[in-house]
């Protein structure tokens, strides 16, 4: 089972779960390839996208743990 925390860096989790990439593209992370983006913690995504951190979490929770075809 994967866990991702407030302090899982971006680009971490989209390496163990690419399937994630929809869910921070919705909160306006477009640049997802860019240095910043992969190198923030999803706490400082969230700062800085106004997005609730703990609903982000569990969304994100949610789909890396789905099992893929």
């Amino acid at each position: 089972m994967i866990e991702i925390t407030k302090d899982t860096i971006i680009g971490d989790i989209l390496d163990i779960a690419p399937h994630t990439a929809p869910i921070f593209m919705a909160i306006g992370m477009h640049c997802l390839g860019c240095p910043s983006s992969r190198g923030e913690t999803v706490e400082e995504a969230c700062m800085v996208h106004g997005v609730d951190c703990d609903k982000l979490l569990a969304l994100v929770n949610e789909e890396a743990n789905k099992p893929q075809d």
